[in-house]
Protein backbone atom coordinates (compact mmCIF):
# COMPACT_ATOMS: atom_id res chain seq x y z
CA UNK A 1 0.00 0.00 0.00
CA UNK A 2 1.33 3.23 -0.95
CA UNK A 3 1.61 6.53 1.49
CA UNK A 4 -0.96 8.00 -0.36
CA UNK A 5 -3.21 4.70 -0.18
CA UNK A 6 -2.68 4.57 3.55
CA UNK A 7 -3.77 8.09 4.06
CA UNK A 8 -7.37 7.54 2.25
CA UNK A 9 -7.84 4.23 3.89
CA UNK A 10 -6.87 6.01 7.52
CA UNK A 11 -9.63 8.96 6.88
CA UNK A 12 -12.19 6.73 5.83
CA UNK A 13 -11.63 4.78 9.11
CA UNK A 14 -11.87 7.97 10.58
CA UNK A 15 -15.34 8.76 9.05
CA UNK A 16 -16.78 5.61 9.09
CA UNK A 17 -16.09 5.55 13.35
CA UNK A 18 -16.96 8.88 13.23
CA UNK A 19 -20.64 7.87 11.91
CA UNK A 20 -21.00 4.82 14.20
CA UNK A 21 -20.44 6.60 17.69
CA UNK A 22 -23.42 5.69 19.67
CA UNK A 23 -22.83 6.44 23.32
CA UNK A 24 -26.35 6.73 24.01
CA UNK A 25 -25.78 8.20 27.68
CA UNK A 26 -26.86 12.03 28.21
CA UNK A 27 -23.49 13.95 28.43
CA UNK A 28 -21.31 11.29 27.11
CA UNK A 29 -18.47 12.91 24.93
CA UNK A 30 -18.79 13.09 21.62
CA UNK A 31 -22.25 11.38 21.53
CA UNK A 32 -25.31 11.91 19.41
CA UNK A 33 -28.52 11.96 21.01
CA UNK A 34 -30.38 8.38 19.98
CA UNK A 35 -34.14 9.16 19.17
CA UNK A 36 -37.32 8.05 21.60
CA UNK A 37 -38.67 5.32 20.78
CA UNK A 38 -42.46 6.94 20.25
CA UNK A 39 -40.58 9.28 17.88
CA UNK A 40 -38.31 6.75 16.00
CA UNK A 41 -41.75 5.00 15.55
CA UNK A 42 -42.99 8.11 14.52
CA UNK A 43 -40.82 9.16 12.09
CA UNK A 44 -40.71 5.63 10.54
CA UNK A 45 -44.45 6.06 10.08
CA UNK A 46 -43.74 9.55 8.11
CA UNK A 47 -40.84 8.17 6.05
CA UNK A 48 -43.46 5.40 4.72
CA UNK A 49 -45.75 7.78 3.78
CA UNK A 50 -43.32 10.33 1.93
CA UNK A 51 -42.97 9.76 -2.14
CA UNK A 52 -46.14 8.67 -4.75
CA UNK A 53 -47.26 5.52 -3.66
CA UNK A 54 -46.90 2.65 -6.50
CA UNK A 55 -51.07 1.18 -7.63
CA UNK A 56 -51.81 -1.46 -9.72
CA UNK A 57 -54.97 -3.21 -11.16
CA UNK A 58 -55.59 -6.65 -10.11
CA UNK A 59 -58.14 -9.57 -9.96
CA UNK A 60 -60.03 -9.83 -6.95
CA UNK A 61 -58.13 -13.50 -5.80
CA UNK A 62 -54.97 -11.29 -5.56
CA UNK A 63 -56.41 -7.87 -4.02
CA UNK A 64 -56.17 -9.97 -0.61
CA UNK A 65 -54.50 -8.24 2.20
CA UNK A 66 -53.65 -4.91 -0.07
CA UNK A 67 -55.39 -1.47 0.31
CA UNK A 68 -57.95 0.08 -1.99
CA UNK A 69 -55.83 2.82 -4.09
CA UNK A 70 -59.68 4.03 -4.89
CA UNK A 71 -63.00 3.95 -3.24
CA UNK A 72 -65.65 1.31 -4.13
CA UNK A 73 -67.96 2.29 -5.69
CA UNK A 74 -71.54 -0.03 -6.24
CA UNK A 75 -71.75 -0.54 -9.70
CA UNK A 76 -75.06 -2.12 -9.40
CA UNK A 77 -78.16 -2.17 -6.89
CA UNK A 78 -77.64 -4.76 -3.71
CA UNK A 79 -79.58 -6.53 -4.32
CA UNK A 80 -80.13 -5.72 -7.88
CA UNK A 81 -83.85 -7.34 -8.26
CA UNK A 82 -86.12 -8.38 -5.50
CA UNK A 83 -85.89 -11.61 -3.69
CA UNK A 84 -86.67 -14.39 -0.93
CA UNK A 85 -85.14 -13.95 2.21
CA UNK A 86 -86.52 -17.13 3.33
CA UNK A 87 -87.93 -20.95 2.12
CA UNK A 88 -91.63 -21.04 1.64
CA UNK A 89 -94.56 -19.28 -0.08
CA UNK A 90 -94.78 -15.83 -2.15
CA UNK A 91 -97.98 -15.19 -1.89
CA UNK A 92 -100.59 -11.87 -3.06
CA UNK A 93 -103.53 -10.75 -1.33
CA UNK A 94 -105.21 -11.51 1.96
CA UNK A 95 -105.21 -15.53 2.70
CA UNK A 96 -106.11 -18.22 2.28
CA UNK A 97 -104.19 -18.72 -0.82
CA UNK A 98 -104.48 -20.95 -4.14
CA UNK A 99 -101.51 -22.99 -4.58
CA UNK A 100 -100.44 -22.27 -8.13
CA UNK A 101 -100.39 -25.76 -10.00
CA UNK A 102 -96.36 -26.70 -10.98
CA UNK A 103 -93.03 -26.00 -9.67
CA UNK A 104 -91.86 -23.39 -7.49
CA UNK A 105 -89.21 -20.14 -8.34
CA UNK A 106 -86.04 -21.15 -7.84
CA UNK A 107 -82.77 -18.64 -7.36
CA UNK A 108 -81.00 -17.78 -10.17
CA UNK A 109 -84.55 -18.67 -12.80
CA UNK A 110 -86.18 -16.32 -15.39
CA UNK A 111 -88.78 -13.65 -14.52
CA UNK A 112 -91.32 -15.55 -12.86
CA UNK A 113 -95.00 -14.79 -13.61
CA UNK A 114 -97.07 -12.13 -11.74
CA UNK A 115 -99.52 -13.54 -8.36
CA UNK A 116 -103.06 -13.22 -9.21
CA UNK A 117 -104.50 -11.89 -6.18
CA UNK A 118 -105.38 -14.60 -3.78
CA UNK A 119 -102.34 -16.93 -4.96
CA UNK A 120 -99.73 -19.19 -3.80
CA UNK A 121 -96.13 -19.83 -5.10
CA UNK A 122 -93.43 -21.73 -3.50
CA UNK A 123 -89.82 -19.96 -3.49
CA UNK A 124 -86.24 -20.39 -2.80
CA UNK A 125 -84.19 -18.26 -0.73
CA UNK A 126 -82.77 -16.02 -3.05
CA UNK A 127 -84.74 -16.64 -6.01
CA UNK A 128 -86.63 -13.04 -7.74
CA UNK A 129 -89.84 -12.39 -6.10
CA UNK A 130 -92.83 -12.71 -8.56
CA UNK A 131 -94.50 -9.06 -9.23
CA UNK A 132 -97.53 -8.37 -7.33
CA UNK A 133 -96.14 -10.45 -4.54
CA UNK A 134 -97.83 -9.16 -0.89
CA UNK A 135 -94.95 -11.24 1.49
CA UNK A 136 -93.04 -14.27 1.35
CA UNK A 137 -94.59 -16.88 4.40
CA UNK A 138 -91.73 -19.25 6.05
CA UNK A 139 -92.59 -22.99 4.80
CA UNK A 140 -92.56 -23.63 8.82
CA UNK A 141 -95.05 -21.12 9.24
CA UNK A 142 -97.74 -22.45 7.17
CA UNK A 143 -99.85 -25.53 6.13
CA UNK A 144 -101.19 -26.78 3.16
CA UNK A 145 -105.04 -27.68 3.15
CA UNK A 146 -105.58 -29.79 -0.50
CA UNK A 147 -104.99 -26.90 -2.99
CA UNK A 148 -104.86 -24.28 -0.01
CA UNK A 149 -102.18 -22.93 1.77
CA UNK A 150 -102.82 -20.97 5.64
CA UNK A 151 -100.73 -19.09 7.11
CA UNK A 152 -100.18 -19.72 11.04
CA UNK A 153 -99.13 -16.30 12.03
CA UNK A 154 -99.96 -12.68 11.14
CA UNK A 155 -98.74 -11.89 7.78
CA UNK A 156 -97.08 -8.25 7.43
CA UNK A 157 -96.80 -6.67 4.08
CA UNK A 158 -93.46 -7.11 2.95
CA UNK A 159 -92.00 -9.52 5.29
CA UNK A 160 -89.20 -11.96 4.27
CA UNK A 161 -88.13 -9.80 0.96
CA UNK A 162 -85.10 -8.23 0.46
CA UNK A 163 -85.92 -5.33 -1.62
CA UNK A 164 -83.92 -4.68 -4.31
CA UNK A 165 -81.45 -1.57 -3.13
CA UNK A 166 -81.41 -2.64 0.47
CA UNK A 167 -77.70 -2.94 1.09
CA UNK A 168 -76.87 0.16 -1.55
CA UNK A 169 -78.00 2.04 -4.84
CA UNK A 170 -75.76 1.64 -7.96
CA UNK A 171 -72.82 4.24 -6.90
CA UNK A 172 -73.22 4.23 -3.18
CA UNK A 173 -69.49 4.44 -1.90
CA UNK A 174 -69.14 1.40 -0.05
CA UNK A 175 -66.03 1.63 1.10
CA UNK A 176 -63.17 4.54 1.08
CA UNK A 177 -59.43 4.78 -0.79
CA UNK A 178 -57.22 3.24 2.01
CA UNK A 179 -59.63 0.14 3.01
CA UNK A 180 -57.79 -3.16 3.73
CA UNK A 181 -58.56 -6.07 1.48
CA UNK A 182 -60.17 -8.40 3.99
CA UNK A 183 -61.93 -12.04 2.92
CA UNK A 184 -65.21 -9.69 3.48
CA UNK A 185 -64.35 -7.14 1.06
CA UNK A 186 -63.61 -9.50 -1.28
CA UNK A 187 -67.00 -10.73 -0.59
CA UNK A 188 -68.24 -7.24 -1.08
CA UNK A 189 -66.63 -6.11 -4.47
CA UNK A 190 -67.57 -9.77 -5.73
CA UNK A 191 -71.29 -8.66 -4.79
CA UNK A 192 -71.22 -5.24 -6.29
CA UNK A 193 -70.05 -6.27 -9.64
CA UNK A 194 -66.32 -5.94 -9.76
CA UNK A 195 -63.90 -8.81 -11.07
CA UNK A 196 -61.00 -6.44 -10.46
CA UNK A 197 -59.63 -3.78 -8.02
CA UNK A 198 -57.17 -1.05 -7.85
CA UNK A 199 -54.67 -1.03 -5.13
CA UNK A 200 -51.81 -0.60 -3.22
CA UNK A 201 -49.51 -3.69 -3.63
CA UNK A 202 -47.46 -5.32 -1.29
CA UNK A 203 -44.16 -3.48 0.02
CA UNK A 204 -41.06 -5.49 -1.30
CA UNK A 205 -38.53 -6.35 0.56
CA UNK A 206 -35.18 -7.86 0.45
CA UNK A 207 -33.63 -8.96 3.58
CA UNK A 208 -29.89 -9.39 4.02
CA UNK A 209 -28.46 -10.86 7.03
CA UNK A 210 -24.60 -9.96 7.88
CA UNK A 211 -21.96 -11.97 9.57
CA UNK A 212 -19.79 -14.61 9.30
CA UNK A 213 -20.26 -16.36 12.55
CA UNK A 214 -23.47 -17.91 11.32
CA UNK A 215 -24.57 -21.53 10.26
CA UNK A 216 -27.40 -22.47 8.32
CA UNK A 217 -27.82 -25.63 9.71
CA UNK A 218 -26.29 -28.54 12.45
CA UNK A 219 -25.52 -27.15 15.95
CA UNK A 220 -23.74 -24.21 17.29
CA UNK A 221 -20.39 -25.27 17.73
CA UNK A 222 -16.08 -23.77 17.50
CA UNK A 223 -17.83 -20.25 17.98
CA UNK A 224 -20.43 -20.56 15.12
CA UNK A 225 -24.00 -20.07 15.78
CA UNK A 226 -27.17 -20.84 13.95
CA UNK A 227 -28.46 -18.56 11.78
CA UNK A 228 -31.85 -17.53 13.86
CA UNK A 229 -32.99 -14.14 11.82
CA UNK A 230 -33.07 -16.01 8.58
CA UNK A 231 -36.03 -18.32 9.15
CA UNK A 232 -37.73 -15.41 11.73
CA UNK A 233 -37.35 -12.39 9.19
CA UNK A 234 -39.00 -14.03 6.23
CA UNK A 235 -42.42 -14.94 7.69
CA UNK A 236 -42.22 -12.14 10.16
CA UNK A 237 -42.48 -9.17 7.56
CA UNK A 238 -44.78 -11.47 5.15
CA UNK A 239 -46.96 -11.25 8.76
CA UNK A 240 -46.80 -7.88 8.24
CA UNK A 241 -47.97 -7.42 5.20
CA UNK A 242 -44.36 -7.25 2.88
CA UNK A 243 -43.75 -9.29 -0.21
CA UNK A 244 -40.30 -10.62 0.65
CA UNK A 245 -38.01 -10.57 -2.82
CA UNK A 246 -35.11 -11.95 -1.32
CA UNK A 247 -33.06 -13.28 1.82
CA UNK A 248 -29.54 -13.42 1.31
CA UNK A 249 -26.78 -13.76 3.72
CA UNK A 250 -23.37 -11.76 3.46
CA UNK A 251 -20.22 -11.87 5.16
CA UNK A 252 -18.54 -9.38 7.14
CA UNK A 253 -15.22 -9.07 5.32
CA UNK A 254 -14.58 -6.32 2.40
CA UNK A 255 -16.14 -8.75 -0.39
CA UNK A 256 -19.45 -9.12 2.23
CA UNK A 257 -18.98 -4.64 2.60
CA UNK A 258 -18.93 -4.46 -1.46
CA UNK A 259 -21.82 -7.10 -2.09
CA UNK A 260 -23.75 -4.88 1.21
CA UNK A 261 -23.17 -1.37 -0.95
CA UNK A 262 -24.50 -2.79 -4.42
CA UNK A 263 -27.04 -4.48 -2.89
CA UNK A 264 -27.90 -0.96 -1.11
CA UNK A 265 -27.63 1.05 -4.32
CA UNK A 266 -29.17 -1.46 -6.80
CA UNK A 267 -32.37 -3.34 -5.16
CA UNK A 268 -35.51 -2.84 -6.30
CA UNK A 269 -37.11 -3.34 -3.28
CA UNK A 270 -39.03 -1.05 -1.73
CA UNK A 271 -37.48 -1.68 1.95
CA UNK A 272 -34.08 -3.37 2.54
CA UNK A 273 -33.46 -4.60 5.57
CA UNK A 274 -30.22 -5.64 7.47
CA UNK A 275 -28.89 -7.79 10.63
CA UNK A 276 -25.95 -7.47 12.25
CA UNK A 277 -23.04 -4.45 11.68
CA UNK A 278 -25.31 -1.46 12.94
CA UNK A 279 -22.72 -1.15 15.68
CA UNK A 280 -19.64 0.31 16.13
CA UNK A 281 -17.15 -2.86 15.45
CA UNK A 282 -14.19 -3.31 13.35
CA UNK A 283 -16.65 -5.48 11.01
CA UNK A 284 -19.40 -3.46 10.97
CA UNK A 285 -19.90 -2.18 7.50
CA UNK A 286 -23.62 -0.58 7.98
CA UNK A 287 -22.98 3.28 8.47
CA UNK A 288 -20.04 3.02 6.22
CA UNK A 289 -22.10 1.41 3.36
CA UNK A 290 -24.76 4.01 4.09
CA UNK A 291 -22.24 6.75 3.74
CA UNK A 292 -20.69 5.82 0.36
CA UNK A 293 -24.82 4.90 -0.85
CA UNK A 294 -25.47 8.81 0.05
CA UNK A 295 -27.87 7.43 2.15
CA UNK A 296 -29.75 9.99 4.77
CA UNK A 297 -30.36 9.19 8.25
CA UNK A 298 -33.63 9.26 9.42
CA UNK A 299 -32.89 6.81 12.99
CA UNK A 300 -29.51 6.34 14.07
CA UNK A 301 -29.97 4.84 17.20
CA UNK A 302 -32.81 4.38 19.48
CA UNK A 303 -33.20 4.78 23.15
CA UNK A 304 -34.80 1.29 23.31
CA UNK A 305 -33.68 -1.99 25.16
CA UNK A 306 -33.03 -3.95 23.39
CA UNK A 307 -31.98 -2.79 20.11
CA UNK A 308 -30.89 0.25 21.19
CA UNK A 309 -28.24 0.15 17.62
CA UNK A 310 -31.03 0.19 15.09
CA UNK A 311 -31.50 2.62 11.96
CA UNK A 312 -33.46 3.59 9.34
CA UNK A 313 -32.20 5.29 6.03
CA UNK A 314 -33.72 6.91 3.17
CA UNK A 315 -32.14 5.48 0.27
CA UNK A 316 -31.81 7.06 -3.23
CA UNK A 317 -34.04 6.94 -6.12
CA UNK A 318 -33.18 3.25 -7.03
CA UNK A 319 -34.84 1.40 -10.41
CA UNK A 320 -35.05 4.58 -12.93
CA UNK A 321 -38.77 5.19 -13.43
CA UNK A 322 -39.68 4.32 -10.35
CA UNK A 323 -41.36 7.10 -8.09
CA UNK A 324 -41.38 5.14 -4.64
CA UNK A 325 -39.55 6.42 -2.01
CA UNK A 326 -36.58 3.45 -1.00
CA UNK A 327 -35.48 2.42 2.71
CA UNK A 328 -33.20 0.80 4.50
CA UNK A 329 -33.92 -0.75 7.82
CA UNK A 330 -30.86 -2.04 10.13
CA UNK A 331 -31.70 -4.02 12.26
CA UNK A 332 -29.47 -5.11 15.32
CA UNK A 333 -27.68 -9.06 14.89
CA UNK A 334 -28.94 -10.28 18.38
CA UNK A 335 -32.41 -11.70 17.43
CA UNK A 336 -34.80 -10.47 20.36
CA UNK A 337 -32.86 -6.98 19.70
CA UNK A 338 -34.05 -7.57 16.08
CA UNK A 339 -37.67 -8.11 17.08
CA UNK A 340 -37.04 -4.79 19.18
CA UNK A 341 -36.63 -3.23 16.17
CA UNK A 342 -39.32 -4.81 13.82
CA UNK A 343 -41.64 -3.59 16.02
CA UNK A 344 -40.23 -0.17 16.61
CA UNK A 345 -38.84 1.08 12.91
CA UNK A 346 -40.44 -1.76 10.58
CA UNK A 347 -44.10 -2.21 11.17
CA UNK A 348 -44.45 1.37 10.81
CA UNK A 349 -42.95 1.68 8.35
CA UNK A 350 -44.67 -0.85 5.98
CA UNK A 351 -48.28 -0.15 7.40
CA UNK A 352 -46.98 3.74 6.07
CA UNK A 353 -46.05 2.15 2.49
CA UNK A 354 -48.75 0.13 2.12
CA UNK A 355 -51.48 2.77 2.90
CA UNK A 356 -52.31 0.57 5.72
CA UNK A 357 -53.44 2.60 9.53
CA UNK A 358 -51.68 2.46 11.89
CA UNK A 359 -52.55 -0.11 14.52
CA UNK A 360 -54.72 1.43 17.26
CA UNK A 361 -52.59 1.90 20.45
CA UNK A 362 -53.99 -0.02 23.96
CA UNK A 363 -52.54 -0.61 27.38
CA UNK A 364 -53.26 -3.27 29.60
CA UNK A 365 -52.16 -3.73 33.24
CA UNK A 366 -48.72 -5.40 34.38
CA UNK A 367 -48.55 -8.28 36.58
CA UNK A 368 -45.73 -7.84 38.90
CA UNK A 369 -43.26 -4.96 39.26
CA UNK A 370 -41.32 -4.90 35.51
CA UNK A 371 -37.66 -3.46 36.02
CA UNK A 372 -36.47 -0.47 34.04
CA UNK A 373 -33.54 1.14 31.97
CA UNK A 374 -32.34 4.28 33.63
CA UNK A 375 -33.40 6.40 30.34
CA UNK A 376 -34.06 3.95 27.87
CA UNK A 377 -37.31 2.35 27.01
CA UNK A 378 -37.29 -1.30 27.63
CA UNK A 379 -39.48 -3.90 24.91
CA UNK A 380 -40.78 -7.03 27.65
CA UNK A 381 -42.22 -10.21 25.74
CA UNK A 382 -45.66 -10.79 27.54
CA UNK A 383 -48.49 -13.15 27.99
CA UNK A 384 -51.99 -11.79 27.83
CA UNK A 385 -54.92 -12.53 30.07
CA UNK A 386 -57.95 -11.66 29.97
CA UNK A 387 -56.99 -9.05 33.24
CA UNK A 388 -52.85 -8.72 33.16
CA UNK A 389 -49.88 -8.56 30.54
CA UNK A 390 -47.72 -11.56 32.66
CA UNK A 391 -44.06 -10.47 31.84
CA UNK A 392 -41.89 -13.60 30.45
CA UNK A 393 -38.41 -14.70 32.06
CA UNK A 394 -36.28 -14.96 29.00
CA UNK A 395 -35.84 -11.38 27.54
CA UNK A 396 -32.42 -10.86 27.14
CA UNK A 397 -31.34 -8.98 23.53
CA UNK A 398 -30.29 -12.81 22.15
CA UNK A 399 -33.22 -14.71 23.59
CA UNK A 400 -35.99 -15.98 21.24
CA UNK A 401 -37.18 -18.16 24.50
CA UNK A 402 -39.28 -15.23 25.84
CA UNK A 403 -40.87 -13.98 22.54
CA UNK A 404 -41.53 -17.53 20.80
CA UNK A 405 -44.21 -18.14 24.15
CA UNK A 406 -45.29 -14.41 24.04
CA UNK A 407 -48.69 -12.43 22.77
CA UNK A 408 -47.17 -9.10 22.51
CA UNK A 409 -44.19 -6.67 23.82
CA UNK A 410 -44.66 -4.63 26.86
CA UNK A 411 -43.59 -1.11 26.34
CA UNK A 412 -41.95 0.02 29.93
CA UNK A 413 -40.76 3.33 30.19
CA UNK A 414 -37.73 4.38 31.81
CA UNK A 415 -37.12 3.57 35.54
CA UNK A 416 -39.90 0.45 35.05
CA UNK A 417 -43.29 -0.10 35.55
CA UNK A 418 -45.32 -1.12 39.24
CA UNK A 419 -48.31 -3.60 39.96
CA UNK A 420 -51.02 -3.10 37.86
CA UNK A 421 -49.45 -0.29 36.24
CA UNK A 422 -50.84 0.19 32.37
CA UNK A 423 -48.82 -0.41 29.81
CA UNK A 424 -48.70 -0.28 25.91
CA UNK A 425 -48.82 -3.22 24.36
CA UNK A 426 -47.35 -4.47 21.20
CA UNK A 427 -49.13 -7.12 19.19
CA UNK A 428 -47.21 -10.24 17.47
CA UNK A 429 -49.00 -10.16 13.94
CA UNK A 430 -49.53 -13.74 14.19
CA UNK A 431 -51.18 -13.62 17.62
CA UNK A 432 -53.45 -10.49 16.04
CA UNK A 433 -55.06 -11.44 12.53
CA UNK A 434 -51.68 -11.14 10.48
CA UNK A 435 -51.63 -8.84 7.60
CA UNK A 436 -55.72 -8.67 8.45
CA UNK A 437 -55.36 -6.00 10.99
Amino acid sequence: MTPTDADHALRALDEALALVSRDPRPGAAGAHRAASWPDARETAARAGSAGLPRTHRVPLADALGEVLAQPLEALTDLPSFDTSAMDGWAVAGPGPWTVRPGGGVLAGSDRPEPLADGEAVRIATGARIPADTTAVIRSEHSHESGTQLHADRAVLTGQDIRARGQECRSGDLLLPAGSLVTPAVLGLAAAAGYDELTTRPRPRVEILVLGDELLTEGRPHEGLIRDALSPMLGPWLTRLGAEVTATRRLGDDPAGAKALLDAVTGSDADLVVTTGGTASGPVDHVHPVLHEAGAELLVDGVAVRPGHPMLLARLGGGTPGRDAVRHLVGLPGNPLAAVSGLLTLTEPLLRALAGRRQRPRYTVPVQGDVPGHPYDTRLVPVLLTDEHAVPLRYNGPAMLRGVAAADGLAVVPPHGARNGQDLEILDLPWVSGGCFT
